[in-house]
């Protein structure tokens, strides 16, 4: 059986090493840990082991607490109390907001390789999770797509379910992104943010803070949030707040899902970006087309290799920046072309937006502006620049900013399905059958088959990967407002020549 006092110390020396705590601070965080655990003993040992991870120490407290009869064992109770475990040895705001600032003197990136280390430390990215994703490349004509599979998340629980079912309703937090979220103790409708720390930025003359996301989905996947509870909102603003959270960080990427449903992302209520510091395929895409821009000699306008249609505009000046950025999004707003099944709007509900990104090289800042299309019909209910239902097998979500950029966030359920397929194509069988979720993917196997008869297995599983790929890259092109073909591009180029002629 799990000696409780001894893993309470290594979770103390873990907290040392992490510098969560300091030594001055042992004694009372283990008085703290104690008193949750309502222990009468315990006794400080002087020397051990000094764990690297915080997962089996959480992991042995929690069956802990459970035996204790503290909490039900159930993945969100788990997941609320240990929380409230790391809360003890977690740093005040005020500490872990002086020293980024502290550090941000000498260097950007020492500031924030801190504020992640720390976010880390603290068990609020959970690593240990988000590190069993699977994730791979895949070859494309528009170079590698980065294709993962979360399994970071975990399923709810039954008990946990019909629990939350007579947990009054609460308006505090409004959201999970509200600034209100940090040191909040959670509920079983509600994560706990105990171990949540905010670092507070000035965007546009507005209170924005930083924060890491709790399951990363790139590196230092991090969420940009307005202390204002407002929905969110694609305008000029926007272009000033990405710019300006750049001359803040410049080694970090910023962007924004677009501002309407379907096209947008899962929290549409509270204005937000995303950064962090990763390179996603569609930084790698070249500029196929430049266009003139003759009020802005000193910006580069051009048409990007991507499947989803993409502008970009390249320069030091961030005044044009804005302006330019502002002038498209305007016009996209309202551009119609019925040649290709774009309309801007049914009757008075819009239908134009932007996904915008924004990223450094040097002293240049580029700024893409993806264009997007909520609009659907019956044939496409779910949206017609949407995932189309040949590839819902695959990725039925939206495509937000993260999938845009080229990095494929896959449904867990794939997992167990490649798997089966995997071993039925190394079977040599000829269908599906009825086996669990497998139906969907019927006609699939049919194609898989006729390519993959008798392989062997580690060819098929090469093989799939690079075909799930090719789906993915497929959802990007049902994303495309303007098809990659002749009429699509020749249709992008009217658009751009439009607001080239205002852009003098």
């Amino acid at each position: 059986m799990t000696d409780i006092n001894h893993e309470l110390n290594r979770l103390l020396r873990y907290s040392l090493n992490r510098k969560l705590i300091g030594p001055e601070d042992l004694v009372c965080a283990a008085n703290h840990l104690i008193a949750l655990f309502g222990q009468a003993e315990f006794r400080l040992e002087e020397a051990g082991e000094i764990p690297s991870t915080v997962d089996d120490i959480l992991e042995k407290l929690l069956d802990q607490a459970v035996n204790l009869g503290l909490i039900e064992n159930t993945q969100t109770r788990r997941d609320l109390f240990d929380t409230l475990i790391m809360d003890q040895v977690t740093p005040r705001p005020s500490e872990v907001v002086r020293r980024f600032q502290e550090l941000y003197k000498n260097s950007p990136g020492e500031a924030t390789d801190f504020f992640f280390d720390f976010s880390v430390a603290a068990n609020y990215v959970r690593k240990g999770r988000t590190d069993r994703n699977i994730s791979w490349l895949a070859p494309t004509s528009y170079g590698d797509l980065q294709i993962t599979i979360n399994v970071s998340k975990p399923e709810k629980d039954p008990r946990d379910i019909a629990a939350a079912l007579s947990v009054p309703a609460s308006s505090y937090p409004a959201c999970l992104l509200c600034r209100e979220n940090e040191g909040f103790f959670g509920s079983l409708n509600h994560p706990a943010r105990q171990n949540l720390r905010l670092i507070p930025l000035r965007l546009g003359g507005e209170e924005w803070f930083l924060q890491y996301s709790p399951y990363v989905y790139y590196n230092e996947h991090s969420i940009i949030l307005s202390r204002q509870h407002r929905p969110m909102k694609i305008d000029r603003l926007t272009f000033v707040n990405l710019l300006e959270f750049l001359d803040t960080l410049p080694h970090y990427f910023a962007g924004s899902n677009a501002d309407l449903p379907i096209v947008g992302g899962s929290i549409l209520s509270h204005d937000h970006y995303q950064g962090g510091r990763h390179r996603f395929p569609m930084d790698e895409a070249p500029v196929e087309k430049e266009y003139d821009c003759p009020a802005f000699p000193n910006l580069k306008l051009g048409r990007v290799k991507w499947p989803m249609s993409t502008l970009r505009l390249r320069g030091r000046d961030k005044a044009g920046l804005i302006s330019a950025a502002t002038a498209i999004l305007n016009d996209w707003r309202e551009w119609s072309d019925e040649s290709v099944g774009i309309w801007a709007y049914s009757g008075e509900i819009p239908h134009n937006t932007i996904t915008p990104i924004a990223r450094r090289e040097g002293d240049e800042y580029l700024l893409d502006l993806v264009l997007r299309n909520n609009r659907t019909s019956p044939e496409h209910p779910l949206g017609i620049f949407h995932p189309h239902s040949d590839v819902h097998h695959i990725k039925k979500e939206n495509i937000g900013l993260i999938e845009v950029l080229g990095l494929a966030i896959l449904p867990p359920r794939l997992v167990p399905e490649l798997e089966l397929i995997k071993s039925f194509l190394a079977e040599g069988r000829e269908d599906v059958g009825e086996e669990s979720a497998l139906p969907i993917h019927a006609e699939w196997y049919h194609e898989l088959r006729t390519e993959f008869n008798g392989a062997a297995t580690k060819e098929i599983e090469a093989g799939l990967r690079e075909k799930v790929g090719k789906k993915f890259l497929r959802v990007l092109e049902h994303a495309g407002v303007f098809k990659r073909d002749d009429q699509g591009l020749a249709a992008f180029d009217r658009f751009v020549q439009k607001i080239s002629g205002e852009l003098k």
